[in-house]
């Protein structure tokens, strides 16, 4: 019986958040409510409150539900020692992100929550410096693996990677809000690859491949 109970509390859990997707992604986060997810959820005010304190709390939990399992699936590409040149790693992660954004869409709509409905007001500053963590991360991550790629001598001499790091940075997430706000059209989607390879080949030392 406690198995089941515990069950039936997880998957509440997930309607919760499922709901709040939906409602934060219609409504922008500032402007929606835990009644709003409450309503859409199917559930009492009181039953978002037994999972989650405050809306803050299950804005984390919506974006950690797509986020953790994007990770396990990105990291060990990112930092794979399977690729003779780093730059090559850099580039399948690149890639294998926008595939997982093309085959999931929860993932998309949560980015557009934090892209582009996650408003930037005095009282909700924290959501707003949660939904800039990700980027963050993959930021410190590619200068990782930009350093690496300069001590293997696989990047040009004449870059610097914490510079070059951020570069990549802005490139991902520019081509990201680019096919977030086309409604990933199929003209931009089918150009992404050959962007990603053009973008990485401006960073190789010549006689790394």
């Amino acid at each position: 019986m406690a198995r089941k109970t515990k069950e039936e509390a997880n998957r509440t859990r997930q309607e919760i958040i499922d709901a709040a997707r939906a409602v934060f992604h219609h409504n922008g986060v500032a402007r929606s409510t835990l009644e709003q997810v409450a309503a859409a959820a199917g559930v009492t005010r009181g039953a978002v409150y037994w999972h989650f304190k405050n809306k803050t709390e299950l804005f984390f939990a919506m974006q950690a539900d797509v986020f953790v399992p994007m990770r396990e699936r990105l990291d060990p590409i990112l930092f794979s020692d399977d690729y003779p040149n780093p730059l090559q790693a850099i580039e399948a992660s690149l890639r294998e992100f926008f595939l997982i954004l093309d085959e999931c869409p929860t993932l998309r709509q949560v980015l557009e929550i934090m892209s582009l409905r996650c408003e930037n007001v005095d009282q909700f500053a924290q959501v707003q410096k949660e939904a800039d963590r990700p980027g963050d991360e993959f930021l410190e991550k590619l200068e990782r693996v930009y350093r690496k790629a300069a001590l293997r001598g696989s990047m040009r001499p004449d870059l610097d990677p914490a510079a070059v790091a951020r570069d990549t940075w802005a490139f991902a997430t520019g081509l990201l809000h680019a096919l977030l706000t086309r409604g990933f059209e199929a003209k931009l989607k089918a150009q992404v690859d050959a962007m990603i390879a053009t973008h990485m080949a401006l960073r190789r030392c010549p006689a790394s491949g």
